[in-house]
């Protein structure tokens, strides 16, 4: 069956096609997403017309407009971010395991490896778009959208995540480390997203080179496209209507797109085999040949054999003193996380810049504060996804300080070592934290920039100093909890990175189907608490059903409703019972995955085979 594998894809896709569907995972994640959007639609449709008393043919037609606008940009989003870190994380696996330098010497061409590669790794993310379908077809039956409609968000979705799967899969070819190739890949789609959002806005004027500044940013960002895409036929055919090139702007946009996919497979296929292996792992190589060769010299002469024995052990460089915990000092002390982690920071500046200079144009210009039914603070557009994206990364470099270890074979010699488990975790967790100081403290600064333009009092500015640290130490504790429960380098980086966004994606739409619900907000409550149900049963799934820990289950029953309440608390402005809730509730998630990673270290990485106490 492998040598019948299509031509440019071959039997690296062949085997994912062959073998993932007989796990029952392949078919939960459709159903659960499906599910998912089937629950917000209830959610939604109790909140605009459960409170009427009559549904007329303009009432259901103009609620099906409206959350088709809602969920199309969500089903984009999940699936374009997912296929970044599924396709990042696979080739990156591949070469941790050292099993990628075994594919290059095969007989697969550099197409079949990188597609094949590539496909493998965004095979449930395109079943999952193609269960939606169905899903948005039975929205037309509400009116107020059409099929074309939802062609073109399926087509906008479906390019988007080709083209986030390609940039994945490119930097972790390129790349050494599993977090260097995760967070260039988060940072890039920042960068672009970021980038493109200005020119909409008018940073560089109405127009670009002689072309309409909004049409140009819908051709060139998914996020603008998708906007587009979910638009109604009417005002898609308006005359005036921008065109780019002659080409309505969506369409233009899945030009670009498409032209985007084959330059980054162009480019991976074209040096797939320069860059890989890499300079470290030649060095590494030629260094251990050399010293077997040494070591497998006949003993004529004694006093030289014993020399060059010496010479063979002893490091490069200068003698180094090691801390009292070996881990905290390898963290911190020596290039972990590879040499080019440079430009990674740099990549986080330029968003840092980026973002503080979307603030001050804010703060300092005439807009004033967002209305959206209730007051939102114009600095949270900069900043709030600044700190996402900070949150993100560091709990991207927690999940592969474990998982890079694992399947390097690195953490088979930490557990024949004395080193406890406290050791580990603890060096590792404050590794995490030094390497990541710039993600801690930068976005921090901003804030302290608002509060000392007058934007925000001293009070504030503590609350969102502290809440800020304890999401981000949630975060880091995230990351190690599915690194070491998950023995699946992409699977634990999919549930560590995923259920971060989705809390994200979650309290964005929880957010605007409240501002939604306006003054019925309280007979809706019910409605809230069903959303708020499956979200907790999502995360115990997720991050408990391993582990018989019963703060782990009090915590992922918690924190949905605690989140529900700091949301509800941040519309009304009551920032003290949004900082309260915040360090109570993800305080405990933390403790509550810190004490297990500890006390059951060796059960959950083999140490042992037997549960103790």
């Amino acid at each position: 069956m492998l040598s019948e594998a299509p031509l440019f894809i071959g039997p690296v896709f062949t085997r994912e096609a062959m073998t993932a569907p007989r796990g029952a995972r392949f078919y939960a994640v459709p159903a659960v997403a499906v599910g998912t959007l089937l629950c917000l639609l209830w959610t939604y449709w109790q909140i605009v017309t459960g409170s009427q008393p009559s549904q007329t043919a303009g009432m259901s037609a103009r609620f099906g407009s409206e959350v088709f606008a809602l969920l199309a940009p969500l089903e984009m989003a999940v699936a374009m971010l997912m296929a970044a870190v599924l396709t990042s994380a696979a080739v990156a696996q591949e070469k941790d395991r050292k099993t990628l330098i075994l594919l290059l010497l095969s007989r697969l061409t550099n197409s079949e490896l990188v597609l094949g590669r590539l496909l493998a790794s965004l095979l449930v993310v395109l079943v999952v778009v193609a269960a939606a379908v169905p899903f948005f077809f039975l929205l037309v039956l509400l009116g107020g959208i059409s099929y074309g409609q939802v062609a073109r968000v399926t087509a906008v979705t479906v390019m988007s995540a080709l083209a986030a799967g390609s940039l994945g899969s490119t930097l972790a070819l390129w790349r050494d480390k599993t977090f260097q190739a995760l967070a260039m890949t988060f940072l890039a789609l920042m960068l672009w997203l970021l980038a493109w959002e200005g020119v909409a806005t008018g940073a560089l004027g109405e127009t670009v080179l002689g072309v309409n500044a909004e049409a140009l940013a819908t051709a060139m960002s998914p996020w603008r496209a998708v906007l587009a895409a979910a638009q109604s036929d009417l005002f898609a055919t308006m005359p005036g209507t921008p065109t780019l090139f002659g080409l309505p702007p969506v369409r233009a946009f899945l030009v670009t797109s498409a032209i985007g996919i084959v330059v980054l497979n162009g480019l991976a296929i074209g040096l797939v085999r320069v860059w890989n292996p890499s300079r470290e792992t030649r060095t590494q190589e030629r260094e251990e040949d050399e010293a077997r060769a040494i070591w497998s010299q006949p003993q004529a002469d004694d006093a030289a054999n014993t020399a060059a024995r010496a010479e063979a052990h002893r490091a490069p460089g200068r003698v180094r003193e090691v801390w009292d915990n070996p881990i905290l000092w390898r963290e911190i002390r020596t290039g972990a996380y590879g040499k080019k982690i440079l430009i990674i920071r740099l990549g986080y500046l330029v968003v840092v810049a980026l973002s503080a200079l979307a603030l001050h144009t804010l703060l300092t210009g005439d807009t004033g504060p967002v209305e959206l039914g209730l007051t939102i603070p114009a600095a949270a557009k900069p900043l709030a996804p600044l700190m996402a994206l900070s949150v993100v990364l560091v709990n991207a470099l927690a999940v592969t300080s474990l998982t890079s270890e694992r399947d390097s074979r690195a953490l088979d010699l930490l557990l024949v070592t004395d080193l406890t488990p406290k050791e580990i975790i603890f060096g590792k967790l404050g590794g995490v934290i030094y390497n990541s100081k710039e993600m801690l403290i930068l976005p921090l600064v901003l804030c302290g920039y608002v509060w000392w333009l007058g934007y925000s009092n001293l009070e504030n500015l503590v609350f969102l100093i502290i809440g800020y640290l304890v999401m981000q130490l949630f975060a880091a504790v995230l990351g190690l909890h599915c690194g070491m429960t998950y023995l699946n380098s992409r699977q634990a980086a999919g549930v560590s990175v995923g259920t971060l966004l989705y809390l994200f994606i979650g309290i964005l739409v929880c957010m605007r189907m409240m501002v939604a619900a306006g003054d019925n907000f309280l007979t809706q409550l019910p409605t809230f608490a069903g959303f708020i149900l499956g979200g907790g049963l999502a995360m115990y799934v997720a991050l408990g059903w391993r582990l018989d820990s019963k703060a782990l289950r009090l915590a992922c029953g918690l924190a949905p409703f605690a989140t529900f309440y700091v949301i509800t608390s941040f519309l009304e402005q009551q920032y003290g019972s949004v900082f309260f809730v915040t360090v109570v509730a993800y305080g405990f998630a933390t403790a509550a995955m810190l004490v297990p990673a500890v006390a059951e270290f060796d059960v959950a990485t083999g140490r042992t085979g037997e549960r103790t106490g």
